[in-house]
């Protein structure tokens, strides 16, 4: 075995680590939207991207649920506790037989998803049940995209080991190639199916972006001497309670998800193109929650860990009172816009090929609704670290089981009467539900006590955003019909009114007397 050498980098600061990681997620994000043009041209709102992105969303509910929800959650506080307190052959042995444990239950889930793939799109959209040729092209596809929770899983592992050893980029990066390898996919393998059976050569390209994603990350690894060496570990210390960590916050981490693919489920009951708007209104929700909150939740989670392992009470509730500040910052603007401007943005988008005006305005109604909700999904991206790094699971789960049942409640009681735009609203007041239960039970703890200028701080976010919309709103009304004119005068007059918004938003914040220094923690 080869014992890692203590090569810890100095520390970044957090602001300088949120920018990286915002900068390689952005990144993903724009080829993720690249990604979306491509899709949205080719398959409109079909029945075979209905299909597709239900084969899509299954597997990713779970990387979510186990990789990025809860396993990281769990893990990398407890391999933070071993840095710190153990020997480095100590923490090469958590990792290798981490590595195993994980390796195994995920393989074993991936391997009874592919067998029972009928089974689970029914249990997942039983809406696809009328549509005889619907389901069949669903659990084609999901044989396809089952493995992919394997090889994420084992990514998001490494990525966990990279970003405690302050390698944040890498893992930032990733996702790339997942949008790389579904747009070249659609560009180059698509053709070489039937137009009803394209969707397919999707479902390639996400298994491949698997494998492609984890080999990506392991020469990383290699270089801090921390490549896994597989090994069953049921019954030691640090992988029992890694589990032990993880198995309540199955569903705390991972409420979001729950929400989401419970609406899967809702959408699926109605018309056609349902599940494919409410699918391009999550992307362009996460395109601010991905690269901004989920940076933040990154950098700080193994700040938090070690502030606690360290005891250091208040820098632990400082650092949260900077997340929570940055991600109001930049939540509040990011929700406006994406209400005032729904119309423009998804035209400018999606509108082409097989995505129609009629879809713009149903996604757009979706969006509106949705976008109410964008800043509590910020905040739950940076509270839930304040419970996972003080090794609290049971908090949030009880946290999140509330706001999953409220989504389901609200979800069911609107669905009916406003459709899919009932499924927005839905999960934007459980979201809502969810940050301030978080919120409440981080005071309650007394783990943080926000310090002053609060109220400064919300007065100058208020008048800038309000300032900011206005423009917005005015220069959205001075182009013709968007959903009529030509590609490059849509890319053009939305790129003006978004460098406006930002230079209204941002010049007003220095007016009413915000500084840079005022960010720094």
């Amino acid at each position: 075995m080869t014992v890692p050498t203590e090569k810890t980098p100095k520390k970044a600061g957090l602001m300088a680590s949120t920018a990286l990681v915002a900068t390689m997620t952005m990144l993903s994000r724009v080829l993720g939207l690249v990604r979306d043009v491509v899709i949205a041209r080719m398959l409109g709102a079909s029945a075979g991207a209905d299909a597709f992105f239900v084969a899509l969303k299954i597997p990713n509910f779970f990387r979510r649920l186990f990789a990025e929800g809860a396993f990281n959650q769990a893990f990398v506080p407890v391999l933070s506790e071993y840095r710190s307190k153990g020997s480095m052959a100590a923490t090469k042995l958590l990792v290798d037989r981490v590595a195993g444990t994980l390796g195994t239950v995920v393989a074993l889930i991936t391997l009874v998803g592919m067998l029972a793939a009928a089974g689970v799109v029914w249990l997942f959209a039983p809406g696809f049940g009328d549509d005889p040729v619907k389901r069949a092209l669903t659990v084609e596809m999901l044989r396809l995209t089952f493995p992919y929770l394997f090889f994420i899983s084992l990514t998001a592992f490494a990525g966990g080991i990279l970003n405690s050893w302050n390698r944040f980029a890498v893992p930032a990066f990733t996702p790339v190639l997942l949008n790389l390898s579904l747009i070249g996919c659609a560009l180059f393998l698509a053709p070489q199916f039937a137009e009803d059976r394209m969707a397919v050569a999707l479902a390639w390209g996400v298994l491949i972006a698997g494998v492609a994603q984890l080999l990506f990350q392991l020469p990383f690894l290699a270089r801090l001497n921390l490549m896994p060496v597989p090994r069953m570990g049921w019954s030691d210390p640090g992988v029992r309670k890694i589990m032990t960590l993880m198995i309540p916050a199955l569903f705390g981490a991972s409420v979001y998800q729950l929400n989401s693919l419970v609406n899967t489920v809702l959408a699926s009951l109605l018309e056609t193109g349902s599940v494919t708007w409410l699918y391009y209104t999550d992307r362009l929700i996460e395109l601010p929650l991905g690269i901004f909150a989920v940076a933040i939740g990154t950098v700080i989670l193994p700040s938090l860990s070690s502030k606690h392992v360290d005891a250091s009470s208040e820098a632990f509730s400082r650092t949260l009172d900077w997340a929570i500040r940055m991600v109001l910052l930049i939540g509040l603007p990011a929700a406006l816009a994406l209400a005032v401007l729904a119309e423009p943005l998804l035209s400018t988008l999606f509108q082409y090929g097989e995505f129609t005006a009629f879809d713009v305005a149903k996604t757009a109604e979706s969006l509106r609704a949705y976008s109410t909700g964008l800043l509590a999904a910020m905040l739950i991206k940076v509270l839930a670290p304040g419970f996972y790094a003080r090794q609290d699971t049971r908090t949030p789960v009880k946290i999140g089981v509330i706001a999953m049942l409220a989504n389901m409640a609200f979800g069911a009681m609107l669905v009916w009467e406003w459709h899919h735009v009932g499924l927005a609203t839905a999960m934007a007041l459980s979201a809502w539900l969810n940050a301030g239960l978080l919120y409440l039970g981080l005071r309650r703890a007394g783990v943080y006590q926000p310090l002053k200028g609060w109220l400064l701080l919300w007065g100058r976010m208020v008048f800038a955003g309000i300032a900011m919309a206005a423009v917005t709103y005015w220069l959205s009304l001075q182009t013709q019909a968007w959903t009529e004119a030509g590609v490059w005068n849509r890319v053009g007059w939305l790129s003006l009114i978004v460098a406006s918004g930002l230079a209204i938003y941002g010049t007003s914040l220095l007016v009413l007397g915000l500084r840079p220094r005022h960010l720094r923690r």
